[in-house]
């Protein structure tokens, strides 16, 4: 969370959320009502959120990570042109990308030019999603995967493993990050794109793939930006 985040609990009354995130921030509110939907219901959260808005409440959209990048503020702006109702303020406050969080764990690996790819097919065709990788490949990006496998989705790695061997090194570094700065529940692993895919991967792990300059510097990962030392 960004210091702005700390100020917002004491101007609003309502805040919404899917529940898990809701109890991680449960600490910080105070009495404000709590509206806290399932997974896979984001649009009906954000509906909710522009009809309680209409009624002139105050209310906070909790997404994770930040709410730009993979989050709710796409949804809630399309949910408010569709009640014909973009009048109504909107503060899109910044948060920490896991692609970030990741990297800060470990080292610098995202110090040159990187894409940030989901591997979800839930709502994009995973041709699609195979394209943009082939083609981060090719443009030697270093690349941070979300979402990367789930108990249903296990083959995928697999297949951009396959498409990163034929443009880089076995050895390219690959950080694996769980839970990234969520507390003790946080892990950090470093292995190579030989090996990375044998590790424990899931949805709250942010895959970090360097590029062909990227490399291991002690426990750290670092892709130099080409400053002459």
């Amino acid at each position: 969370m960004t210091a702005r985040i700390k100020e917002v609990w004491q101007e609003v009354d309502t805040v919404a959320g899917y529940k898990t995130y809701i109890e991680l921030i449960r600490p910080f509110l105070g009495n404000q009502e709590i509206v806290a939907t399932a997974m896979r219901q984001e649009i009906e959260r954000c509906q909710e959120v522009v009809r309680l808005a209409i009624l002139g409440r105050k209310v906070a959209l909790v997404s994770s990570g930040d709410a730009g990048i993979y989050g709710m503020a796409g949804i809630l702006l399309e949910c408010l042109e569709q009640a014909d109702r973009l009048d109504i303020e909107v503060e899109i406050i910044p948060g920490i990308t896991a692609a970030n969080a990741a990297a800060s764990l470990l080292g610098a690996p995202l110090m040159h030019d990187f894409a940030v790819i989901s591997l979800s097919d839930l709502l994009t065709p995973w041709e699609v999603i195979e394209r943009r990788v082939r083609l981060a490949a090719e443009g030697d990006f270093v690349i941070a995967l979300y979402n990367p496998k789930s108990q249903g989705r296990t083959s995928q790695i697999e297949t951009v493993r396959e498409i990163l061997l034929a443009h880089r090194g076995p050895h390219t570094p690959v950080g694996i990050v769980r839970e990234a700065l969520r507390g003790p529940e946080t892990s950090v692993i470093i292995s190579t794109l030989a090996d990375f895919s044998k590790q424990e991967i899931d949805m709250l792990s942010t895959v970090i793939i360097g590029n062909s300059q990227t490399r291991r510097i002690g426990p750290y990962l670092v892709t130099p930006r080409g400053y002459h030392l």
